[in-house]
């Protein structure tokens, strides 16, 4: 007589545990929780001046400043990156060394000393005129302070200076970039240039594309280096308001809110920039922020029990939702 087959116990499965990260996460909440309760608590921050001045005029109107300049100086500078890229790539060695001297030149002086040159551009020429040199008839003159205001000198003293970290980033862009691609593009009949256009640049954006976020961002606060040759942007504006009102500490916190703000719009932009230019390089899209919190909320997750007969098995192979 044959004994029916004895079904084995199943193994009680204890998971690892990890006490250091228990009280490394208790240690750093404990220390967040004294950080946000002395923000709130000390009465040095004075939070009702600085919501008080939060939708100012004059600030608004700083904000608005600086969000203007950030834009304009990043669209020129992105195009000058890109010619200047091109440049340095090209074969032509006069081209080549000339983007070479520019981006040495903007690269290795300071912004802020940029910034105080053309703002004080007049003080070097007086006036900037079109004609005939050396003593020739002037066919068009203008004084230097009148052709380059503020704003004007705001915004070369940006652009001119992110077109040559911009260069740098294209450069790697396009470097990335298989040559097989020109080549191939070429024996189809394409034209270097519109091959560069329609084939290489393209497919160098998704390696362009992060890297010209950050500047973007690093380009929102360089503004604030603008103050320093009278330009009213958003923390030249608070400064005059603590100027008055000796509440220096309120105002720059003000000021440093509407930059957190305006980053964590850029931020969020330049996901979806990267999300989209992402397209073809992989299977799977990484998962937008709402779909991570969907995925979080209605994703079932269930582990079955580990029996002896299943032991050896891998997890994937047992069945069950994951």
């Amino acid at each position: 007589m044959s004994q029916a087959p004895i079904e084995p116990e199943l193994i009680k499965a204890v998971p690892v545990r990890h006490p250091g990260r228990w009280v490394a996460t208790v240690v750093v909440l404990f220390l967040l929780a004294v950080l946000v309760h002395s923000f709130f608590t000390n009465p040095n921050f004075h939070w009702d001046v600085v919501f008080k001045y939060f939708l100012d005029g004059s600030v608004l109107e700083g904000l608005l400043h600086t969000i203007e300049l950030t834009v304009i100086s990043m669209v020129i500078g992105i195009i000058g990156g890109v010619i200047l890229a091109v440049m340095r790539l090209s074969s032509n060695p006069v081209l080549s060394s000339i983007s070479w001297l520019y981006i040495w030149f903007f690269r290795g002086t300071p912004l802020l000393v940029q910034l105080l040159f053309w703002g004080f551009i007049g003080a070097l020429y007086k006036n900037i005129s079109i004609g005939v040199p050396f003593g020739g008839p002037q066919f068009w003159s203008f004084q230097t302070q009148d052709l380059i205001s503020v704003f004007t000198a705001a915004i070369l003293g940006l652009a001119l200076n992110e077109a040559a970290y911009m260069a740098e980033i294209v450069r790697a862009g396009i470097s990335a970039v298989n040559e097989g691609q020109m080549r191939a593009a070429q024996s189809l009949g394409m034209s270097q240039s519109l091959a560069m256009r329609r084939i290489v640049l393209p497919q160098a954006m998704r390696v362009i594309i992060p890297p010209m976020g950050n500047e973007t961002i690093s380009m929102l606060k360089n503004t604030s280096l603008v103050s320093v040759i009278g330009f009213s942007d958003l923390l030249y504006a608070s400064q005059l308001i603590y100027s008055r009102t000796y509440q220096t500490i309120p105002l720059l916190i003000t000021a440093s809110l509407w930059y957190l703000i305006v980053t964590s719009i850029l931020t969020v932009g330049q996901f979806y920039v990267e999300r989209h230019f992402g397209r073809g390089s992989s299977r799977e899209l990484p998962p937008t922020p709402w779909q991570r919190i969907r995925r979080m909320l209605f994703t079932q997750h269930y582990v079955p029990p580990v029996s002896a007969a299943t032991q050896g098995i891998p997890a994937g192979e047992r069945g069950g939702i994951r």
